[in-house]
């Protein structure tokens, strides 16, 4: 089945900015998430697409090259991206294994060594609060993976049983076969690629060396994290074959929506409402911020929409550096429920105005505009 176009994923067109693609890509992400979507299939394959859309458009490298060939870039371990949960893939293939599948051996040119298969990589998506991405957290998490079988310790045999070389491929783990001046190799078929011949197999494990675990881990979350950002916990991935080292795991931030606060990069934004007699004559308002509140002086004549800025109350980033700003934009609030005592006061401020646009620049402004707009059409 033909994959579907990134951008078309996430809702966005070819040429969209790297903003466009990191704010798509965290309202789509937070819409699907699987922790608000219980039991939902179609919720989870959405959810993977668009992590696979965002983690191949949100690289300036795999972009470009996604740009260029499409998703034919990413084949045969040109860098795709990884599904949902454990879909990160160990192999890592490339040049070495398409020779090795040609000609009987890496580039070593051995091509006898038992085949040593590192463990795969496994993801695991957490979502924290707005607080917890600011100021860091600590996190337990619960995953299950392949693990080392405890009974055999990875060997795949029972205790005292015989491990010999498996005398088909010679402890290779593959097979040659040569047909004139062409060479071919393939998994055993008598050991199935472990190069070891068991007498008898460990009952846990049915010789395999791995079991699935589940296993609990605590995962520190540096101050500063935003969606998309990965935390990679090495050798916590699924055991390797053979006694292989295992893989990695890679934890993928997902930041809440905040009721207040709106973050963009190292800045967060809120909307303040103030009412019509503090935006006429001005005064001091509360504003929140993440480390409680603080007086905002508001100037005679704001009109709604003014933005103000709070130095250093946004967001430091996890790299080091200086907190960004908090940006507040306020919204002057129409009174509403009125009383019959108090619209005649509001009649009566009106009246006081006499029509003058000295009172209302934005309004007279605007009419003004208005009128040379119709003047103007009338002449064409």
């Amino acid at each position: 089945m033909a994959k579907k176009d990134y951008y078309e994923v996430l809702g966005l067109q070819k040429g969209a900015s790297e903003n466009d693609i990191k704010r798509a890509y965290k309202r789509l992400a937070s819409k699907h998430h699987p922790d608000k979507n219980q039991g939902s299939k179609d919720a989870e394959e959405k959810f993977k697409e668009i992590n696979e859309a965002y983690e191949v458009l949100g690289d300036a490298e795999k972009r470009a090259a996604y740009d260029q060939y499409g998703h034919a870039a990413f084949e045969q371990g040109g860098g795709g991206a990884g599904g949902g949960f454990g879909g990160f893939g160990g192999g890592f293939g490339g040049f070495e294994d398409i020779f090795s599948e040609m000609f009987g051996g890496g580039f070593g040119g051995g091509g006898r060594r038992q085949r040593v298969v590192r463990g795969d990589d496994l993801r695991y998506d957490i979502e924290i609060t707005l607080e917890e991405a600011v100021k860091g957290c600590k996190k337990d998490i619960r995953l299950s993976t392949l693990a080392e079988c405890d009974t055999c310790h990875g060997t795949g045999a029972e205790k005292d049983s015989k491990v010999e070389t498996c005398p088909h491929c010679h402890g290779s783990g593959r097979i040659r076969r040569q047909q004139g001046f062409f060479v071919s190799e393939s998994v055993c078929p008598s050991c199935h690629g472990s190069g070891k011949k068991i007498e008898k197999p460990c009952k846990s494990c049915h010789g395999d060396g791995r079991v699935q675990k589940a296993k609990n881990l605590s995962v520190t979350i540096p101050a500063g994290v935003d969606t998309g950002n990965q935390l990679r916990l090495s050798g916590e991935g699924a055991a390797g074959e053979n006694g292989a080292p295992a893989g990695d795991l890679y934890v993928v931030i997902h930041v809440r929506d905040h009721e207040i606060f709106e973050r963009d990069g190292s800045n967060l934004y809120c909307e303040v409402p103030i009412s019509f007699t503090q935006a006429a004559l001005g005064g001091d308002i509360e504003v929140p911020t993440l480390e409680g509140k603080l007086k905002l002086k508001i100037p005679a004549e704001t009109q709604t929409g003014k933005l103000f800025r709070v130095r250093g109350k946004g967001v430091a980033s996890p790299r080091g550096g200086y907190a960004g700003d908090l940006i507040c934009k306020v919204i002057v609030e129409t009174p509403v429920k009125l009383s019959e005592e108090q619209k005649e006061l509001l009649r009566k401020l009106e009246e006081s105005f006499d029509g003058k646009g000295k009172h209302r620049p934005q309004q007279e402004g605007f009419l003004d505009s208005v009128k040379n707009f119709f003047s103007n059409l009338g002449k064409h």
